[in-house]
């Protein structure tokens, strides 16, 4: 039996239907969605968002076990109508055909099994000294100056430089990378318009001419990067072919910097509102990683993730969905569950529940995950070592932007 809660004043909810009305846009939810995660778990941890139009799940344990069901998937099932009125889509929809984000077995396992060898944790250890370095220069540069804006000056940086370094692509593209990257995630968000469609169809448009013309170049002249590596890998005599190719190289841009750059922001903001003195956090290397692994429990930057059924499945009980229907797994309301995790909302390095879903679970787990571990673990400890003085200079604001969740802005100051 459930303790009953007062919902939020944006949260209206119907416990016979088990129905909430939450409009992700509503600015006191952006800016504090675990308030609404919070009663949501005490009424209702599988509960239909109609905002959306289907069902959604909070609870750690349920989220988690369908993650991991592969009667659930990404790719739209046979049967499904595909969606109509999106020819001014067409570039856009290219991409993610072939994007194993979007794709299951058998067509995933072979695109993830050429890219995965790039991002095992032994190859990305490898890194750590190329991102100590980066780290400390970004540093080098901003300590002079008392005070910055910490998302474009640091977080964001970091994990574009090690992406396109990785990948071969020039790094003075990577402002020109970010705008396509924003304008094509943004298709992500709840109720998107005709003008964000647009933007994001010539950015994949753009993005994608720019990733053709660039692996024509790696063909004839190949590299040490794993654009060259993807041209010329085979698995079992296939390779990737010139769309799965572009597919692959701009998901691995925008996942290799976004979700980070979010993360990065969010787990500044979070230790700074702990007050002290942050070094406190990064003193060995096993603080610092439980530290990193508490960041992205405590404040994720990926919040949903939705599924297709491809049978019936029942997701919660009293709770069946049909062949084609859609379910949100809430990553954000899971990693805050108080039937999983002690005290959700202390932020807790020293836990001994720590079990987050911030990069997933099951075959879709995020193929980039030790890198982003790595870039927090160093871009977090040689900040707090460099700047032990650092502090907020203006209340930190999240972006309109769920399912992502980062903040706009991070300003700091130090002396």
């Amino acid at each position: 039996m459930t303790h009953r809660m007062t919902p939020p004043s944006y949260l209206l909810f119907d416990p016979t239907r088990r129905c909430a009305r939450l409009d992700p846009h509503e600015p006191g939810f952006v800016q504090d969605p675990y308030r609404a995660y919070a009663f949501l778990h005490a009424q209702a941890p599988a509960f239909f968002w109609e905002d959306y139009g289907f069902w959604c799940l909070a609870g750690y344990d349920a989220v988690n076990r369908s993650l991991r069901d592969r009667r659930l998937g990404r790719q739209k099932p046979d049967g499904v109508a595909a969606r109509n009125g999106r020819s001014h889509l067409a570039a856009f929809d290219a991409v993610e055909a072939h994007s194993m984000l979007e794709l299951e077995p058998p067509v995933h396992t072979r695109l993830r099994t050429l890219v995965n060898r790039a991002f095992v944790s032994r190859q990305v250890e490898r890194l750590r000294p190329r991102v100590e370095k980066l780290c400390n220069a970004l540093i080098d540069d901003l300590q002079g100056h008392g005070a910055a804006e910490m998302i474009s000056a640091y977080a964001t940086p970091i994990p574009l430089v090690i992406i396109t370094e990785m990948l071969g692509v020039p790094t003075e593209m990577g402002p020109q990378l970010v705008e396509w990257s924003h304008r094509m995630v943004a298709m992500y968000m709840h109720g998107s318009d005709r003008n964000t469609q647009d933007r994001a169809n010539q950015a994949a448009a753009e993005f994608s001419a720019f990733i053709r013309a660039h692996a024509r170049r790696r063909r004839s002249d190949p590299g040490e990067d794993l654009l060259s590596l993807l041209i010329a890998a085979r698995e079992d005599g296939a390779r990737l072919s010139e769309d799965e190719l572009v597919s692959s190289a701009i998901l691995l841009l925008n996942a290799g910097h976004e979700a980070t750059v979010h993360q990065t922001g969010n787990a500044i903001a979070t230790i700074l509102a702990q007050g002290g003195d942050p070094r406190r956090f990064f003193a060995t290397p096993e603080g610092t990683a439980a530290t990193v692994e508490e960041c992205l429990r405590f404040d994720p930057p990926l919040h949903m993730f939705t599924r297709y059924a491809y049978e019936a499945v029942e997701i919660a009980p009293g709770i069946t969905l049909e062949p084609g229907e859609q379910v949100g797994l809430l990553l954000g309301a899971a990693n805050n569950d108080p039937a999983a995790f002690a005290a959700p909302r202390r932020f807790w390095p020293d836990r001994a529940d720590q079990k987050n879903v911030s990069f997933g679970a099951g075959i879709h787990f995020c193929i980039g995950a030790p890198l982003a571990r790595l870039e927090m673990q160093v871009g977090l400890k040689v900040l707090f070592d460099r700047l032990p003085q650092i502090s907020l200079s203006e209340a930190p604001r999240y972006g309109d932007t769920y399912h992502f969740h980062g903040l706009t802005r991070l300003d700091c100051a130090w002396r």
